[in-house]
């Protein structure tokens, strides 16, 4: 009898021990989701993804390991922010990072979901946040204020184009700042002694006419503003400017990488990798609101000299030793 229920209690409690490690995996907690939106398309933001995982990665966590990335695009399609942004919230996302047009859908459907924002405007003049230092409620982000850097782009672009009087300034319609950009743009021209044309474009068919007009009025040079639709439209721009052999600037190193003359801006994987640092940081369990929005640190300037080359422009020695790179 006592062999009998000595064997009963080693099977109970070696049956007991073999559940323990799936009784153990069923109590674990899922990983944390982190949702990632952008209104251009996932080939678009390759590198941007990159920067944001290495600023995850920073910070102890790795997409797959402990942290699910869950993307969202929009190829193009800004209308379909909203339900992107909505289903990113009920799929209770721990917290979302988006650009500018991105952001603004991610804050209309979330009022308690943590949201990082990356944008090249200021976010209190757009109403993302009331105060730089001490955010409060659910957003806070990093900028890579392009409108700021607008006078230092357009003196760059009169060095390399000192014979043009009239620069074009194409802006993003899309981007809540747009008109903001224009009128810099206007000013810092004006205390060069140049002239400006604005001119607007928030769809793919508005570049077409955009270049005609300019070829009408005999715009000597280009400055081409930001925004992630302008960056997903790159190639076009670019192809476009070499088609009409005007020389232009661009806010981002892609341009130039693309074929551009010349760009000068913050770097926007920075701005990206930091976000990356903050979502970590508040997936550890800091506030929110209690992150100060971080501003840029680290600009770009990016000489492509090949397109200089064809246009027959001649990039002063100075400039090329300033260059942070200099594609040939």
């Amino acid at each position: 009898m006592f062999d009998l229920r000595r064997r009963e209690f080693i099977t109970l409690i070696g049956g007991a021990a073999a559940a323990w490690p799936m009784a153990t995996r069923a109590q674990q907690p899922a990983r944390p989701a982190v949702g990632f939106l952008r209104v251009t398309s996932a080939v678009d933001s390759t590198h941007l993804v990159a920067a944001f995982q290495q600023g995850l990665k920073e910070t102890g966590f790795v997409d797959g390991q402990n942290v699910t990335m869950e993307y969202r695009w929009a190829d193009g399609q800004e209308d379909r922010l909203p339900e992107l942004a909505a289903d990113l919230v009920r799929r209770r996302a721990a917290v979302i990072v988006g650009h500018s047009t991105a952001v603004q859908a991610v804050k209309a459907a979330t009022s308690t979901t943590p949201i990082i924002f990356v944008v090249g405007n200021d976010p209190v003049r757009t109403g993302l946040v009331a105060n730089l230092n001490r955010p409060g409620g659910n957003v806070t982000g990093v900028t890579f204020t392009t409108v700021d850097v607008t006078a230092k782009r357009l003196g760059q672009l009169h060095e390399l184009v000192p014979r043009a009087e009239l620069i074009a300034v194409l802006v993003n319609s899309n981007l809540p700042e747009h008109d903001l950009e224009l009128r810099d743009a206007e000013a810092a021209a004006k205390s060069i002694g140049l002239r400006a044309l604005g001119m607007k474009a928030g769809r793919p068919s508005d570049f077409y006419s955009a270049f005609a007009t300019m070829r009408q009025a005999g715009v000597g040079a280009l400055l081409v503003g930001g925004g992630a639709f302008f960056t997903s439209q790159r190639h076009r721009l670019v192809v476009l400017s070499a088609r009409h052999a005007i020389p232009s600037s661009y806010s981002e190193r892609e341009y130039a990488v693309a074929g551009g003359l010349m760009s000068y801006g913050p770097s926007q994987a920075d701005a990206y990798r930091r976000a990356g640092v903050y979502a970590g940081r508040i997936l550890k369990g800091e506030k929110v609101g209690d992150l100060p929005v971080e501003q840029p640190t680290k600009f770009e300037l990016v000489i492509n000299l090949g397109t200089a080359t064809t246009l027959g422009i001649t990039v002063p020695n100075a400039m090329q030793l300033i260059a942070d790179e200099v594609i040939e």
